[in-house]
């Protein structure tokens, strides 16, 4: 396993959709990542801890007049991603192996226009508050870097990690719900989800679990 490891975190190294610590863009490109990385003016959307980046490949399959980037900070994972990025020949695919709490590192204030949290750990222990990726500081943080009307997505087959984000996106600055539902697979919101899955969404159904979706927009301007 050490040595797949290794193996994955050599290709994350040397691929040109990895940004990380070491190449030139790590330190240059934020709040100009259309100019830099795309070449576009594309809506940028991103995939936090996105693990293999398999939301973020399977969006810009769909999407290829959107820029996506995945976020995470373990190379061996988003090694994963860029390999399926690149055999498919995806220019609008880039990861960033980097931790959340230092976004403001790599974006800038409204820089961003979609933000998916899918699947992230619950952190269900009280303790474990202040790690919980919809807790009142994150949503604030996603906030900065969403446009105005720019959109918040979470999926989660945790019912306690879906009711504090709803609870958390109704007390939070900025945000307003737009959709939600505690079982995405019998609602009419399946159909926007064009089939996506992760790895693990498929252990979490297979095993009984629903999943659950919420949908927010950013709101930043006063009437």
């Amino acid at each position: 396993m050490a040595r797949k490891k290794s193996i994955y975190y050599q290709f994350s190294n040397q691929a040109d959709n990895v940004i990380e610590d070491g190449k030139p863009l790590y330190t240059t490109i934020k709040g100009r990542w259309n100019e830099m990385y795309f070449k576009n003016n594309n809506p940028i959307v991103l995939e936090l801890a996105c693990g293999k980046g398999e939301y973020t490949v399977g969006l810009a399959r769909l999407f290829p007049n959107k820029n996506f980037i995945g976020v995470d900070i373990k190379g061996d994972r988003i090694a994963r991603g860029s390999m399926e990025a690149i055999n498919a020949n995806l220019t609008n695919v880039a990861f960033l192996r980097a931790g959340i709490r230092f976004l403001d590192e790599f974006f800038a204030e409204n820089e961003v226009d979609e933000i998916w949290l899918v699947h992230p750990d619950p952190k269900v222990r009280q303790r474990e508050e202040n790690q919980r990726l919809t807790n009142q500081n994150f949503l604030s943080y996603y906030a900065t870097y969403l446009k105005d009307n720019g959109i918040f997505h979470l999926k989660t087959d945790s019912p306690f990690l879906y009711d504090y984000t709803l609870s958390s996106i109704q007390e939070a600055e900025h945000y307003q719900i737009q959709q939600y539902t505690n079982d995405l697979y019998k609602s009419e919101l399946y159909a926007d989800h064009f089939g996506i899955t992760t790895h693990y969404e498929k252990i979490f159904v297979q095993k009984g679990y629903t999943i659950n979706y919420i949908k927010a927009q950013i709101k930043k301007q006063t009437p």
